[in-house]
């Protein structure tokens, strides 16, 4: 044997005996992970499927029987007591459970149009909570489709369901379409609603510090997902620096600053705590100017938004202002806070006290 063939030869049995893997060994494992979960996802999306059409074949013979044989409500009494005892170890055999199946084929007449619509992506209790607050097909269509294509938690649904998502996406007065391009202006219109319903801050009451600090944490999550699915947070009273060729600068503060994953765009918020007026969107305007010239990349992200806020407006004022400025801007109510509430929230400066004394505590 060759000597040189000798030596490759201990060489690899060393390897082996030492534990090394092969060439392609790390890429290979990857790629078999990878296709283990995705059987996996599939092998646990056609198990839901199967389910959803047996409770759905189910349903649809409680109703033909009701319909045309006159059955009552105890019949389906009796049936679920003896599934229950025929199958000990399965849930799902209420009378209850059983009524949802029924109202499911009433709701989807054909097992095709319930299984094309929610049968094969949703699990039973997304399907449960569309048929019990909502009245329509169109409606429950809707929200089923937004619950797939961003993958809503059963109580992200019902949230979403109970602030009229449907209704209010898109409904805020912008001027996108006369400062986007024609589909970018689609695409920010999807982003903002109107109004934003930001029923959490009702439970901000005058607390001690500690607790208040808390809350503004906790309850930026609810904010964000009532601002809209996708959205980053970067930061609040974010300050912006401006500075002119004579080494002037000035310093703006903004807010709330956002950033939409999906449409990878900027989103500068302002909060007004009273009516519109159009110095607001002045303001707005600039700060979406400079955010959008000092932080947007121009080969990777889509042109800076701009939403104010406010607890009020005259829809023909906001028009006429949206008409004079150049931003791409929106403008929204928010609302939410009953009458004793907002009595008991601090003033706009006590707040930013607050914020300030949180920002300090978590350098600290």
């Amino acid at each position: 044997m060759d000597p040189a063939r000798r030596t490759d030869t201990r060489a690899v049995t060393t390897d082996r005996r030492e534990g090394a893997l092969p060439p392609g060994y790390a890429e290979w494992l990857a790629d078999l992970k990878a296709r283990v979960r995705t059987t996996q996802f599939r092998a646990a999306r056609a198990a839901n499927t199967e389910v959803l059409r047996l409770y759905w074949s189910i349903g649809h013979d409680i109703l033909v029987r009701q319909r045309d044989q006159g059955w009552g409500a105890k019949v389906v009494q009796r049936l679920a007591q003896d599934l229950a005892t025929e199958f000990p170890g399965q849930s799902g055999w209420s009378k209850r459970n059983l009524q949802w199946m029924r109202k499911a084929a009433e709701a989807w007449p054909t097992l095709a149009e319930f299984v094309h619509h929610v049968g094969a992506q949703l699990p039973w209790r997304h399907i449960t909570v569309l048929m019990d607050r909502l009245d329509s097909r169109e409606a429950r269509d809707w929200y089923a489709a937004r619950a797939v294509a961003e993958g809503w938690s059963r109580n992200v649904l019902e949230h979403f369901i109970k602030v009229d998502l449907r209704g209010h996406l898109g409904a805020a007065p912008t001027n996108f379409p006369a400062a986007l391009d024609p589909a970018d202006s689609e695409l920010a219109q999807q982003i903002v609603k109107d109004p934003y319903v930001f029923e959490h801050l009702a439970v901000v009451e005058r607390a001690a510090e500690r607790n208040v600090e808390q809350a503004l944490m906790d309850h930026l999550q609810d904010t964000l997902m009532e601002l809209g699915r996708g959205m980053a947070f970067v930061g609040r009273q974010v300050r912006l620096e401006v500075t002119d060729s004579k080494g002037d600068t000035d310093e703006f503060v903004v807010d709330l600053l956002l950033f939409h994953i999906p449409q990878a765009r900027y989103i500068v918020v302002e909060l007004k705590t009273g009516k519109f007026q159009p110095a607001h969107l002045g303001q707005l305007g600039t700060y979406v100017a400079i955010v959008d010239h000092q932080m947007r990349d121009p080969d990777r992200h889509a042109p800076t938004i701009g939403i104010l806020l406010c607890t009020g407006k005259n829809e023909a004022t906001v028009r006429f202002s949206l008409a004079s400025t150049n931003a791409p801007v929106g403008v929204a109510d928010y609302e939410g806070l009953p009458a004793d509430v907002q009595a008991a929230l601090p003033s706009a400066d006590e707040l930013r006290e607050i914020i300030t004394q949180t920002d300090q505590t978590l350098d600290r």
